[in-house]
């Protein structure tokens, strides 16, 4: 299984500090974001990463050289001329693996800024034991939801602000469905990663194509036990963020 970050964001939420670094070196209790993701994935034995960069990439370059990728094989995805949010991010991450000997492994896609006490071992067992696709997913409070069917697979997406609901076709019955809050990590297999081409634009959320490939291919729902993240992505939040990291 090959991991991928997503470290290209601008980080304007974690401005002044993000004018004079990328958000993926911000430091938290004395490691910087990038580090504390690597280490997870890392410890659950997940070794050649891809970390894309936009931001300031040669500082997250020259980090991850200094640190010799802090045990781990990470090979860099160059963003720096046109940021590609998530779903443009990994495809072009991705086109680096079509001719080496991880084309076709599952991925593991997690963002830079998500803290989280998951237990990363759990969720690669879940998927192995299906072979299924996996979106961490919990019943965290938010505007905007993934909507799953009684069987765990996606069917769409609402934001009870507005009202909105993808697809449309599902509006219908968007009060049966469990809706949970996407926590940035998912296990994609080789059926889902294939599909990424057949998205028109450049960039693109995995959101979108999630909604894009919905009918045809599994997502399954993977709610982890006892589960606590936190999103760092405000400046007043890192002291918060710093004490919720060191209980990890």
């Amino acid at each position: 299984m090959v991991g991928v970050i997503f470290s290209a964001g601008l980080g304007t939420r974690l401005k002044p500090l993000t004018d004079t670094m990328p958000k993926a070196l911000v430091p938290l209790a004395g490691k910087p974001l990038l580090q504390w993701q690597v280490e997870k994935l890392r410890d659950a034995g997940i070794t050649d990463i891809i970390v894309n960069v936009h931001h300031f990439p040669d500082q997250i370059i020259d980090t991850i050289r200094a640190n010799e990728g802090w045990g781990c094989a990470i090979t860099v995805s160059d963003e720096r001329d046109v940021l590609l949010e998530t779903g443009g991010g990994l495809r072009k991450a991705l086109a680096s693996l079509r001719h080496s000997a991880f084309s076709g492994q599952p991925v593991l896609a997690c963002n830079v800024d998500i803290l989280s006490n998951i237990d990363i071992k759990d969720l690669i067992r879940a998927y192995e034991q299906t072979g299924v696709s996996q979106l961490v997913v919990s019943e965290r409070q938010t505007q905007r939801y993934l909507c799953f069917d009684g069987a765990g697979r996606l069917q769409g997406w609402t934001n009870i602000a507005t009202g909105e609901v993808k697809p449309s076709a599902v509006s219908h019955q968007i009060s049966a469905f469990r809706k949970l809050a996407f926590s940035g990590m998912q296990i994609l297999n080789g059926e889902v990663l294939s599909r990424l081409d057949e998205m028109p634009e450049d960039k693109f959320s995995l959101i979108a194509f999630y909604l894009h490939i919905l009918s045809g291919t599994p997502l399954m729902a993977y709610v982890p036990k006892d589960y606590r993240m936190m999103d760092v992505g405000k400046i007043d939040q890192l002291a918060e963020a710093e004490t919720f990291a060191e209980r990890l």
